[in-house]
């Protein structure tokens, strides 16, 4: 699924570059959607593994 946050990241900078704003804040809207929910999952993920001793 990080897979799919660089490439609407990649998409983002692309339609920015050549000016396809509706296609951009589309993709960048995703990828922000998408960061917030992985660095979720990932604090989620760090403080069940630091139950294990």
């Amino acid at each position: 699924m990080l897979h799919y946050t660089l490439v609407f990241l990649v998409v983002a900078l692309l339609a920015g570059a050549f000016g396809f704003f509706g296609l951009a804040g589309l993709a960048a809207s995703i990828a922000k959607i998408l960061f917030v929910l992985f660095l979720i999952l990932f604090v989620v993920s760090l403080i069940t593994g630091r139950k294990r001793l």
